[in-house]
C-alpha cells in the first residue's frame, strides 16, 4: 500500500476545507434550521472510499476544529465526529454495496446518531430539549448525500486516491 502524495493530501484536505467552509457561512434567516452537517457528510465520504487513511483521529481533529470555529463546548463537535467515523469504519464495507438511495439513508442514520450526541451534550450543559427544528438538518443530509457522492468520487478520481 502506498503513501498518498502531497497532490492528494491537498485534495482530501481541500474538501475538508470546503465542507467547513460551507458549514460556517451565514445562511438566511428562513433556512439556517435546514443547514446539512457538510463536514459529516465529507467525513463519511472519505471513510468509506479510503477507510485505512481517514479515521479516527482525522475525525476528532476536524471535531476539534468545529468546536473552535462554532465556539462550542471543547470536545464536543470532537466526539460526535469521532462516532460518527468509528461508525462509518464500522460499516463501510456494508455501505459500499448498497444502492445509493439505501446508502444515502444509512448514512443519514449514521449522521443523525452523531447529531444526536451534540444535542444530548448541548442539552446537558445548557438545560434546553431538543425540537423539531434541531432534526431538521438530518433530513437535508439524506437528501444531499448522492450528490455529494457523485461530486466527491469524482474528484477522488481525478486526484487518482485510491
Amino acid at each position: 500500500m502506498d503513501n498518498l502524495t502531497l497532490r492528494q493530501m491537498a485534495t482530501i484536505a481541500a474538501t475538508f476545507l470546503a465542507a467547513i467552509l460551507l458549514g460556517i457561512m451565514p445562511t438566511p434567516g428562513a433556512a439556517a434550521f435546514m443547514r446539512p452537517d457538510w463536514v459529516a457528510i465529507v467525513l463519511v465520504y472519505w471513510c468509506i472510499a479510503i477507510p485505512e487513511r481517514i479515521g479516527i483521529g482525522i475525525a476528532w481533529l476536524i471535531g476539534l476544529l468545529l468546536d473552535g470555529l462554532y465556539g462550542s463546548l471543547l470536545g464536543e463537535q470532537a466526539l460526535a465526529k469521532a462516532v460518527l467515523a468509528y461508525l462509518a469504519l464500522r460499516f463501510y464495507m456494508r455501505l459500499r454495496v448498497f444502492p445509493r438511495w439505501q446508502q444515502a439513508v444509512a448514512v443519514g442514520f449514521l449522521i443523525a446518531g452523531s447529531d444526536v450526541i451534540v444535542l444530548m451534550i448541548k442539552s446537558l450543559i445548557h438545560g434546553n430539549v431538543p425540537v423539531w427544528s434541531d432534526t431538521a438538518p438530518m433530513v437535508v443530509n439524506v437528501v444531499l448525500w448522492p450528490f455529494l457522492f457523485v461530486i466527491l468520487r469524482e474528484v477522488r478520481r481525478r486526484a487518482k486516491i485510491s
